[in-house]
């Protein structure tokens, strides 16, 4: 090999190293905390016993998390979030956290409501929720409502930061989109029919959802699914 031949290659090699460096700064999830309202007991509390450097950990391990439970391995197959951000302020409709956009918005009354001593693990707990809205696919506004809640939910079960002894037990409920626990248990109930399922459900919720994916993954169609779902636990 000639030596101008070896130096092309080797300048094509750093030049790909380069783009790919390039690449993965550009595709990266930047990380900013904001604590709104750092007067309210809500906000002081925040700022004594969470942080914000903790949260900042927090969500990069959350990120990484849903990732790795989507079986998101690429950067094509994820939602690209330049910049997520979460905000402590004030929520004037009761709720403990919602989203909007790539930003969470986090009620400082909430957190002054968490149980001594509990502000680190009902915060990171919420924050397992609130992020997976941020990541999660819901075929572009189509998905229900309830569908996407217990998706979120079901990471946040996942992740073990949820009390056991008060969440919903497996069978309960009236509709499979009923959200929250409801909907995460049922999801359960679906990995222990397809391994991998959730995720493959949520991957396939990128532009559009379809009751119609149940059949596809499961053999089985979604009411039917729900209904044996339902009779498994009749008696428990």
């Amino acid at each position: 090999m000639s030596k101008k031949l070896h130096n092309d290659i080797s300048l094509l090699s750093l030049l790909l190293l380069l783009s790919l460096s390039l690449l993965q700064t550009i595709l990266a999830v930047e990380y900013t905390v904001t604590n709104t309202v750092p007067d309210t007991p809500g906000g002081s509390r925040f700022d004594a016993e969470i942080g914000v450097q903790y949260t900042i950990n927090t969500v990069k391990t959350i990120n990484q998390f849903i990732w790795k439970v989507f079986k998101q391995n690429s950067d094509a197959q994820r939602k690209h979030v330049p910049v997520l951000t979460v905000n402590i302020t004030e929520l004037n409709d009761g709720a403990l956290g919602e989203t909007g956009g790539d930003t969470i918005y986090i009620s400082a009354m909430g957190i002054q409501s968490f149980p001594p001593g509990q502000a680190r693990f009902e915060f990171t707990s919420l924050m397992y929720h609130e992020t997976t809205h941020i990541f999660q696919w819901s075929g572009q506004g189509t998905a229900p409502g309830g569908l996407t809640e217990g998706v979120a939910d079901y990471i946040m079960v996942k992740s073990k930061y949820y009390d056991p002894g008060s969440y919903t037990k497996p069978g309960e409920g009236n509709k499979w989109d009923e959200g929250y626990g409801v909907t995460a248990r049922f999801l359960e109930y679906c990995d222990g029919l397809r391994d991998g399922f959730t995720a493959d459900l949520n991957n396939k919720m990128r532009e559009v959802y379809k009751d119609e994916y149940f059949e596809e993954l499961l053999g089985k169609p979604l009411d039917q699914v729900w209904s044996e779902y339902k009779a498994k636990y009749a008696n428990i």
